[in-house]
């Protein structure tokens, strides 16, 4: 079974920084697409950041130049440095991954379990 798990959430101050960490552990053969996701108090469900398993990245419009994604392909495992951090990054960050779990499986998406980030004014 798969299992995505997140960790690095936490409470810091407008202007600081955080970094998040993704592993995804479980029957695996090949991973597309990792993202972050995040989902704020009483809003949908965004795409904040995602990369694709050569490298090519994808960014929220509200959080370029200030968040970082990246990957450790080796380690199946996804991160998203965050700097500048806005009191309206607050929300609950999931990670996400389409994961092929044979060679002739298709992708199948999975989700973390979320993690909070809080930033405070």
């Amino acid at each position: 079974q798969v299992q995505l798990v997140e960790s690095g959430g936490g409470l810091v101050q407008a202007g600081g920084s955080l970094k998040l960490s993704c592993a995804a552990s479980g029957r695996i053969f090949g991973i597309n697409v990792m993202g972050w996701y995040r989902q704020a108090p009483g809003k949908q469900r965004e795409l904040v950041a995602d990369i694709t398993s050569g490298g090519n990245k994808n960014y929220a419009d509200s959080v370029k130049g200030r968040f970082t994604i990246s990957r450790d392909n080796a380690k199946n495992t996804v991160y998203l440095q965050m700097i500048s951090l806005k009191p309206e990054d607050t929300a609950v960050y999931y990670c996400n991954a389409d994961i092929r779990e044979r060679y002739y499986s298709r992708g199948i998406t999975y989700w973390g379990q979320g993690t909070q980030v809080t930033v405070s004014s």
